[in-house]
């Protein structure tokens, strides 16, 4: 049986290869170009795919936009998790650094056109309010500061409302070292802001 009659015979492996092309071609544009500047047009032929394809395998080019934020956001957290098998466990400054590690892994990808800063945000700058998209970075940004807060628990098991609001203070200094590195194409802002870190929490 010769590989074509094979996918004949198998549509859901046939959608699930084409949904993948497509969600692949869509993030490359998506971050390079941004949201409103890609068309379907130059998705579906970026995927090599027809339109109705991908109209089978998401219901709106809004749905695609969502599903490029969820799968940016699995991607970074893929990357968290890695970082973390370096960590001991109940090592929250190792924890802390981790998810800052991953921000730069994140900025050191090869992007078409260079780095351009957190594509999550710069895909909800031009959402409109109310947009599930933005819901989407909202938690993605929420879980961030989270995963922040659980680190630093760890290290000030008695002090939970000093490691959250340290929490929110490295949320700022990443996102604040996102746009900067974006500005300039470079994760260096990044690695600065790590380094503030790391010294903000010996501090503690």
């Amino acid at each position: 049986m010769s590989t074509t009659d094979a996918a004949a015979r198998q549509p859901g492996r046939r959608r699930g290869a084409a949904r993948e092309r497509l969600l692949a071609a869509a993030s490359r544009r998506f971050y390079a170009d941004g949201v409103s500047a890609t068309g379907i047009d130059t998705i579906t032929a970026e995927a090599g795919v027809a339109k109705m394809s991908l109209y089978n395998n998401f219901s709106s080019k809004a749905d695609l936009v969502v599903a490029y934020l969820d799968a940016r956001h699995e991607e970074w957290m893929d990357l968290y998790r890695r970082r973390l098998e370096d960590v001991r466990d109940g090592d929250g400054r190792g924890g802390v650094l981790a998810v800052f590690d991953a921000y730069t892994d994140h900025a050191a990808f090869a992007y078409e056109n260079g780095f351009r800063g957190c594509g999550l945000l710069n895909a909800a700058a031009e959402l409109p309010a109310g947009d599930e998209g933005r819901a989407v970075v909202r938690r993605h940004k929420e879980e961030v500061e989270s995963l922040l807060a659980a680190h630093l628990e760890e290290l000030l098991p008695e002090r939970p409302r000093e490691a959250r609001a340290m929490a929110e203070h490295l949320a700022f200094l990443l996102e604040g070292a996102m746009a900067r590195a974006g500005l300039e194409g470079a994760g260096t802002r990044l690695e600065h802001a790590r380094t503030m870190a790391a010294d903000l929490v010996d501090r503690l």
